[in-house]
């Protein structure tokens, strides 16, 4: 199947001869996500079940802070190289030899990434210094294939040349820092300094090559539905480490005696993924971005830590499993805590997102984010005064169906207001 942008060029004798990359068009209609980025957002799967077993692996050891620390990191990562490619794509896609050729490099760079990120939550755990030596070579893999497509624009673009030279000017300067990080032998505590600094620089990096969201020809439509589909992936590693963790619970050597442990732990993994993509497709991005192009920076970034929420959530399903079978050295409230608090971040992320894109707070949102906060408190307080764990979690998986039953018997038509207002005020 072909891009619908795609004509022949001058290697017109390819199947995906070269085009020039002139840009989209940013209210092209139909667009949707190519099957080049739907392999794309595969390869991110690894990094994100790697991450997430990882952490649940940490925090089961009774290692929380180390787990949460290298976790962030490892999420935070994964979500900037996956934001850089997917705006990029947005905008300047082309789906011919050369551009499936470099997204493909980029591919590679992931999985080197996820071959690393072992080595550096195990550092973490150490504590003597921080391991990113594989991270950082994939990521100089991914940042090569994104610096050339930059330049590729720049060259076949004259209006978005500008734009692409400071793309490929920053992206350097910020991948030679990370260089530096990860093979320079520095104190730990310098280390993190480090990483904080080159961390605000990559969240700078639109900002500094495009000064507002305005800079490329991204198409709202097209990054409400990738980040969506992201979503989803990274929700369905929860399923994926909720079965997995669920495995050894069952009973019996031909796996047919279910305990009530196993069917809470997959009820509350399934249960919580349903919820959790309820909630996440009552907001339509991609109509509000229409709307308010300038706010596409604020949705991009503040998706990061919505990731990081989602994630959490299966890899807390991942220490109850692991908690239930006797596998870990934490408190019961400590595995309720493990999952209530992902799930609770995810949750005030949907709010605060949606608050912030269409500039309006809602009485009503309060009530929900209230009630929700309530039920994701009840279970940890439920499980502190002596309660089934099994049954704590279960209490957890309600809390995303606050704001289903909230949105579909009142909310939707507060939003729907709210959206109609928005065709009739600036940006």
């Amino acid at each position: 199947m072909s891009d619908p942008h795609h004509t022949h060029g001058a290697d017109g004798n390819l199947a995906h001869s070269r085009v020039p990359m002139t840009g989209r068009d940013p209210e092209e209609p139909g667009r949707v996500s190519s099957p080049l980025e739907l392999l794309f957002d595969l390869t991110f799967v690894v990094a994100v079940g790697t991450a997430a077993s990882q952490f649940a692996d940490m925090v089961a050891e009774g290692h929380p802070g180390q787990a949460v620390t290298a976790f962030v990191l490892a999420m935070f990562s994964i979500s900037v190289a996956w934001i850089s490619f997917s705006w990029f794509a947005s905008a300047f896609a082309t789906d011919d030899w050369l551009y499936r050729a470099l997204t493909m490099l980029q591919m590679i760079g992931v999985v080197v990434f996820s071959l690393g990120l072992p080595a550096m939550f195990h550092s973490v755990d150490e504590g003597d210094h921080l391991e990113l030596r594989a991270i950082v070579l994939g990521y100089v893999v991914m940042r090569i294939a994104m610096v050339l497509q930059w330049w590729r624009a720049a060259r076949e673009s004259p209006q978005f040349r500008d734009v692409g030279m400071a793309n490929i000017r920053w992206t350097v300067i910020a991948q030679a820092g990370w260089v530096a990080i990860a093979f320079a032998h520095l104190p730990l505590t310098a280390v993190f300094v480090a990483f904080i600094l080159f961390g605000a620089l990559e969240l700078t990096l639109p900002v500094l090559t495009q000064g507002s969201a305005g800079g490329t020809p991204w198409h709202p439509h097209h990054v409400a539905e990738r980040y969506g589909l992201f979503a989803i992936i990274v929700l369905g590693e929860g399923v994926v480490g909720t079965v997995a963790s669920s495995g050894d619970l069952l009973g019996g050597a031909d796996g047919t005696q279910w305990s009530g442990n196993a069917i809470a732990v997959v009820v509350a993994g399934v249960g919580l993924t349903f919820g959790m993509w309820w909630v996440y497709f009552s907001t339509p991005f991609g109509d509000i971005l229409v709307h308010r192009r300038s706010r596409g920076y604020l949705f991009g970034y503040g998706h990061i830590p919505l990731f990081i929420g989602v994630a959490g959530a299966g890899a807390g399903l991942h220490v109850a499993g692991l908690h239930l079978e006797h596998h870990s050295e934490i408190s019961d409230i400590a595995v309720v805590l493990a999952l209530a608090i992902p799930v609770g971040l995810y949750l005030l992320m949907v709010y605060l997102l949606h608050t912030l894109l269409l500039s309006a707070a809602d009485s009503f949102h309060i009530l929900l984010i209230s009630l929700t906060l309530a039920v994701l408190l009840a279970a940890v307080l439920l499980s502190a005064a002596g309660v089934a764990t099994a049954a704590c979690l279960l209490i957890v998986m309600l809390a995303p169906f606050v704001t289903v039953l909230g949105y579909e018997t009142i909310g939707h038509r507060h939003q729907r207001r709210m959206l109609e207002g928005l065709g009739t005020q600036n940006p």
